[in-house]
């Protein structure tokens, strides 16, 4: 894990802002003059065809000084062995695993950034850079191979986190959800990203960026309980590495 570089936001949007507004200047500080062109990985997409999300993201980018190369399913492993920085968009994190599988690109994505590319994701793009996908918060719209994935980092993620109990309404909390997890996988913590958040991997430096507080889901190891605390914005949580 020493060369992995990651950047992982809850989201592409913070409130009312526009598409990677706020994320902008976080990457462009995070992948500097060296990367010229990121190659992007749309496959997480259900309502938007591949090429109208790459021209999304390409818009997005205008501002800056890197080329967005998509990733197709006829060019998916090629284009990734060659990259030099990885993003992966959001959409269904389900879909994103399962189109992953199809094309064979788990190991493939896994070895490039182990090898030092750059690796830039949000919602389910940052949902896949952990050992698996049990805590994301969508449907299983579609199944795939295995719910096991990227393993960049030894810890789950729940991007978009948010919870707040509502009166009258019977349903789980996402903190009751996310306490279910832990329950059946103690020992596997999970950090809760509420939009305006992030991630950032250096150096085996880990640090928790953004606007707001973030929440640590972890198990005791002598009474087995879980345990649940906020992680602020610039916090050092390398502990979990």
């Amino acid at each position: 894990m020493s060369n992995n570089r990651i950047l992982a936001f809850s989201s592409s949007r913070v409130g009312q802002g526009g598409f990677l507004e706020t994320a902008m200047p976080a990457i462009q500080k995070f992948l500097g003059s060296e990367v010229t062109q990121i190659t992007f990985i749309p496959f997480a997409s259900v309502t938007k065809n591949y090429d109208e999300y790459a021209a999304m993201v390409s818009a997005a980018f205008a501002n800056l000084p890197y080329k967005i190369l998509p990733v197709l399913p006829g060019n998916a492993a090629k284009i990734i062995e060659q990259a030099q920085a990885i993003m992966v968009g959001g959409g269904n994190t389900f879909k994103l695993l399962h189109d992953i599988y199809q094309y064979k690109l788990l190991d493939i994505i896994r070895n490039r950034v182990n090898a030092g590319a750059p690796y830039i994701g949000w919602s389910a793009g940052s949902n896949i850079t952990g050992p698996g996908i049990g805590t994301t918060n969508d449907m299983p719209i579609i199944q795939p191979q295995s719910f096991n994935a990227l393993g960049l980092l030894p810890f789950q993620l729940n991007p978009h986190y948010f919870n707040l109990p509502i009166t009258g309404y019977n349903g789980e909390t996402r903190d009751q959800r996310l306490n279910e997890f832990l329950l059946l996988n103690p020992g596997v913590p999970v950090i809760g990203l509420p939009e305006g958040t992030a991630l950032q991997l250096e150096n085996n430096k880990l640090l928790f960026t953004g606007i707001t507080s973030g929440v640590l889901f972890t198990t005791d190891d002598s009474s087995g309980l879980t345990q649940r605390r906020e992680i602020t914005a610039g916090e050092d949580i390398s502990f979990l590495l």
